[in-house]
């Protein structure tokens, strides 16, 4: 509602009721319209930036090198922690931001992005 849309109802005897049921309706076109919005996602290149609840989650993506076949690929941060396994000091380290890289038997791993 503008200034002088408000300022001509008040000269022409609108009712108060009728200025508020205007600016909620414009209140409520603005939440839609931000409703409606895509949410930008950010895109984190150091391990050390994110929440530790994304490190390990489909938002994160790893760099995995097999040893055995020699090819590259890309895994979530689901699968990652899935190689990780129950090597709680090596996790802990990754989740603390200290590692951004790991081995296994078969393969090396390293942290790529998270975006989110």
């Amino acid at each position: 509602m503008k200034n002088n849309d408000a300022e001509a109802m008040l000269l022409n005897n609108a009712s108060l009721e009728d200025l508020i049921k205007m600016k909620i309706e414009k209140e409520f076109m603005n939440d839609l319209k931000k409703s409606k919005e895509k949410p930008s996602k950010k895109e984190y290149l150091d391990i050390k930036d994110i929440p530790k609840d994304k490190i390990f989650s489909k938002d994160s993506i790893f760099r995995y090198f097999s040893r055995k076949t020699g090819c590259e690929t890309f895994i979530n941060g689901i699968q990652a922690e899935a190689l990780v396994g129950v090597q709680r000091h090596l996790r802990n380290q990754i989740l603390n931001g200290r590692l951004n890289a790991f081995t296994t038997d078969d393969a090396y791993v390293k942290f790529e992005k998270a975006v989110f």
